[in-house]
């Protein structure tokens, strides 16, 4: 297969590069005006989710969300293998963006692209990631809000551990203090690529998306599910350095992609991240 071919079936379209991004952690705007972050709402042909992380290239900036965020089927289709999506290109309003993103790598599409066949990366892959306009890029910050970090991409512990997350479902009517949530681990399922959590309170709709923390505030999932069975009430988090390893080893254009650090140290107190996402 030619490489033009290769790029047509991974749907990846070149897009011209029309400003640079900041390579430096000076170079972001500051974290308390930054319109853009993580957590930031992402509406994609209408349906509403939670970003994760921000990512950068040598010249362009992505925001993070889960690939089941541009699923075309129902809640229950959560087999990346099988289930239909929006095609790349699909355009993604972004909150605090002044054009629409666009979504530019989906973990599903990309494995039904090489007819990926083993199953926990089929159910479990669930990575997206949106290309923010060069126009916006200068009103990005990459740290979590009221935790501050990421420090890095890091690594779960076993159950009991800490873990912290920021979700921002819109059926929470705005109320920012409800976004910043700590949990445990429960267990490791999946063969690594999935994480039973439990938080309070947990995901909702519209969390979906959301980045998981490490007690080091290291970046270590994605919120991809809300488990009914056998651990109801708890979240299902995909494996961050699973996801993007994959996306390292198999999406052409994309092996340069990495997570990008907050500029805000990370703080483990659920109580003063509540305090500063709500001004107090």
């Amino acid at each position: 297969m030619n490489r033009k071919a290769l790029i047509a079936v991974l749907g990846i379209a070149a897009v011209s590069v029309l400003a640079a991004a900041p390579s430096a952690a000076s170079a972001w705007a500051p974290a308390s005006s930054a319109t853009i972050h993580p957590g930031a709402q992402v509406f994609t042909n209408g349906a509403q989710c939670t970003s994760n992380f921000v990512f950068q290239d040598g010249s362009n900036v992505y925001l993070g969300q889960a690939a089941h965020c541009s699923g075309t089927g129902s809640n229950t289709d959560t087999d990346g293998c099988t289930s239909g999506s929006l095609p790349l290109g699909t355009p993604v309003d972004v909150t605090g963006a002044s054009k629409s993103g666009t979504l530019v790598y989906n973990s599903w599409l990309l494995m039904q692209s090489r007819h990926e066949a083993d199953a926990n990366t089929c159910a479990f892959n669930d990575l997206a990631l949106i290309k923010l306009d060069p126009a916006d890029v200068a009103n990005v910050n990459p740290s979590v809000p009221g935790f501050g970090g990421p420090t890095g991409v890091g690594s779960w512990g076993g159950a009991g551990s800490t873990v912290y997350t920021y979700g921002y479902s819109e059926l929470r009517g705005g109320v920012a203090a409800l976004s910043p949530k700590q949990g445990l681990v429960v267990q490791n399922t999946g063969g690594g690529w999935s994480h039973d959590v439990y938080t309070l309170t947990p995901g909702i709709p519209g969390d979906s998306g959301s980045g998981f923390l490490n007690a080091s505030g290291s970046a270590i999932g994605i919120l991809s599910t809300v488990q009914l069975a056998p651990l109801a009430g708890s979240n299902g988090v995909g494996d961050l350095p699973s996801e993007i390893a994959y996306m390292h080893a198999n999406a052409f254009g994309f092996s340069g992609v990495n997570l990008v650090p907050g500029t805000e140290p990370f703080n483990a107190s659920i109580v003063g991240a509540v305090r500063k996402v709500a001004g107090l």
